[in-house]
């Protein structure tokens, strides 16, 4: 199962807008994993992949090679791009095996050339562009906004326009963004004594979660770091990328590598409080770019916790906690487990005294905006289940996870708020507390 020629998986090649070679990879793939199986627990696509092939082989009509577009497009709408099976896959590129296999990539290829083929559809268009949402959404239209998203009948009418699961508990939209509470914001005594960072927001946090950036600027400022938040950053590109809609997500990657390069530059690292976003400035902004500068923006750029893990090991992390935080339940967001850089958010938090942090590592199933979607809405619930059990079965004093989207769907089955592991180490250092008003309230 050797490919004949490198999978492709860079948007700026030819090759990966043809049909042709598409479909030899996604037969000899799927021929692959219909021999493996291991990953039949992580999601629905395998599970709807091995029983397509099973019915093929009862009708007597052979395995893969009985696959037709249909059967194609089926398993590849149940991916929601966890990246838990490239995670766990032995036959990667990342572990030099001359199979060369990777799934998630593989889906997203096939949905760009399905998106280029069908055009994008309205359900991805209005995902697509968080930050225009975001940008209507909060401020002064954040009561009217938080009013429908807690509306059942509202919700209902909004599914049936859009396609956005009326179940999914949708974040609040800030009367205040964290880009109105920066610009009010007054840098703490000794903030860039240790250096400076620049904050890629991202857009739940902007927009929908301001207390993670107030915690990340607090934190940060409290450990000698003069935070840059830059102006122009826009959407990742990540919801975009899940319609299949390459050219919008390449168009958000320009657009930020722009503004984030000069600060790169200057030797000012990039830091993302988010697991996705993360992901894709990382590992995506290179391949879907194709430039020097997307590749200097991606390797100067950290998952926030990531960045503080490595203050704590090279002992320049302040370490002058003043609270206990007690038994803290930590979910490890697949998206961060997918960067390879372990549980850094577990670490740190341990290094708080008295306290106890127990890991959970189980996927959210909604990854981006699959999980949003009325038609995988049910699904996604069903595949974050061991997520919810492990939660329920001790009780403690906090969740944590440092992702947003999953923190929803924490609060929603637990009934539960989840923090951003940042706010949870801002509550140990004793500095100001954040919360939904906090970024209204902190310059008063």
């Amino acid at each position: 199962m050797r490919p004949e020629r490198d999978p492709c998986f860079d948007p700026n090649d030819a090759r990966y807008y043809d049909a042709d070679d598409l479909h030899r990879e996604l037969q000899r793939v799927f021929s692959i994993c219909h021999g493996c199986r291991m990953c039949v627990g992580y999601c629905p696509s395998f599970p709807e992949l091995f029983k397509r092939v099973d019915a093929y082989e009862e009708g007597g009509h052979g395995e893969i090679e009985a696959f037709v577009a249909l059967d194609y497009e089926a398993v590849n709408q149940q991916c929601f791009q966890c990246k838990l099976c490239y995670i766990k896959c032995p036959y990667t590129p990342d572990d030099g095996h001359e199979f060369k296999l990777d799934f998630p990539r593989l889906m997203l290829r096939h949905k760009a050339q399905l998106a280029r083929r069908d055009g994008v559809s309205l359900q991805d268009r209005v995902l697509g562009e968080p930050q225009r949402l975001g940008a209507m959404g909060s401020g002064a239209m954040a009561p009217l906004m938080n009013f429908v998203s807690k509306n059942r009948l509202l919700r209902k009418v909004q599914q049936a326009a859009t396609g956005i699961s009326a179940d999914f508990n949708l974040p609040p939209f800030a009367s205040t963004t964290l880009r109105s509470y920066f610009e009010r914001h007054t840098p703490a005594d000794g903030a860039g004594e240790k250096g400076e960072v620049a904050l890629f927001s991202t857009c739940t946090t902007n927009f929908n979660m301001p207390s993670t950036g107030i915690a990340a600027i607090q934190v940060l400022e409290h450990n000698g770091f003069k935070v840059h938040f830059p102006e122009g950053q826009t959407c990742c590109g990540m919801p975009n990328l899940d319609g299949g809609d390459v050219e919008a997500a390449k168009a958000k990657a320009r657009a930020n590598v722009e503004v984030l390069l000069p600060l790169v530059e200057r030797g000012v690292p990039i830091l993302v409080p988010g697991p996705t976003c993360g992901y894709v400035l990382k590992k995506d902004y290179a391949d879907l770019l194709g430039s020097s500068e997307a590749a200097e923006v991606a390797a100067h750029s950290f998952d926030l916790m990531e960045f503080l893990r490595l203050r704590l090991r090279d002992k320049t992390l302040r370490r002058d906690f003043e609270k206990p935080l007690g038994r803290i339940a930590y979910h490890s967001a697949c998206h961060l487990r997918a960067q390879k850089i372990g549980a850094p958010g577990r670490i740190l938090l341990s290094k708080v005294p008295e306290t106890e942090v127990e890991m959970v590592e189980e996927c959210s199933a909604v990854d981006g905006t699959w999980g949003m979607k009325a038609q995988h809405y049910a699904a996604g619930r069903h595949y974050a289940r061991k997520l919810v059990q492990g939660l329920r079965e001790e009780p403690f004093d906090a969740v944590a996870t440092d992702c947003p989207l999953s923190g929803q769907r924490i609060a929603a089955e637990l009934h539960t708020e989840a923090y951003h592991p940042i706010e949870l180490l801002n509550r140990a250092y004793g500095l100001p507390e954040v919360s939904a008003a906090s970024a209204a309230v902190a310059e008063d």
